[in-house]
């Protein structure tokens, strides 16, 4: 947790407190068997990011799932919750026949792509009243839905988000952002010295949003250029 938080005084003089940063990381799922609950989320192609065991018997494994800045947690004396009764698990795509299919081929038995028909049914069990099927008509966002369980049954929704309400964006570490500025300058440079004219800010947000999901300088730079050359028709 990040405390940004410090003392203060309100218009009154009273002492107060600033908000503090509390980023929502990671969220503990029940299973019964931790092999196969990791062999499951690893052949999704999740990220493994921790697998603990102790002597005591306790054990905690952790993955995140591709692009996500929040991780799901399982093992072996972490909760007591009944193994299977994580329900409706948000799982946000830009692009849900994609994103089904992918997690189709690897392995998950995915619902068909649906929108509710009635208030609440993407909650409904699978098949239930109030789903109707395809996708909420012109692709409305936030109005498309899958869904998948883990072999527990645990249960994770997939819900199509292509343009979020106001305000509803990540939070940003201004000083972060600002070195990432400046490293996405520096190797805009070399792309810019020899590219034909173009508007920088294509490049930029390709290379960062490379940067966001894990990728070296390199590689980030790489996609960058991939991106101009197939979308945007820029050739080095």
């Amino acid at each position: 947790m990040s405390m940004t938080g410090d003392l203060g005084r309100d218009p009154s003089g009273a002492p107060s407190v600033k908000n503090a940063d509390l980023k929502f990381e990671v969220v503990v799922i029940p299973v019964s068997d931790v092999g196969r609950a990791k062999e499951f989320y690893r052949r999704l192609g999740w990220r493994l990011d921790a697998d603990l065991p102790n002597d005591n018997g306790f054990r905690v494994v952790q993955f995140t799932p591709p692009g996500s800045e929040c991780s799901v947690q399982f093992g072996a004396n972490i909760t007591p919750a009944t193994p299977g009764s994580a329900r409706g698990l948000y799982l946000i795509v830009s692009d849900i026949e994609a994103a089904r299919g992918e997690l189709t081929a690897r392995g998950a038995e995915v619902s068909e792509v649906f929108h509710a028909g009635t208030p609440g049914a993407q909650f409904q069990p699978d098949g239930a009243s109030g789903r109707v099927s395809g996708p909420a008509p012109g692709h409305a966002s936030y109005r498309t839905f899958a869904t998948f369980s883990d072999p527990d049954g645990n249960s994770w929704l997939l819900q199509e988000v292509t343009e979020r309400l106001p305000g509803r964006v990540w939070p940003t570490d201004v000083a972060a952002l600002a070195g990432l500025l400046q490293e996405t300058a520096e190797h805009h440079g070399s792309f810019e010295a020899v590219a034909p004219p173009h508007d920088w800010w294509d490049w930029y947000a390709a290379y960062m949003d490379a940067r966001q999901r894990g990728s070296t300088p390199e590689a980030a730079s790489a996609a960058a250029g991939r991106y101009m050359a197939e979308v945007k028709h820029v050739v080095v």
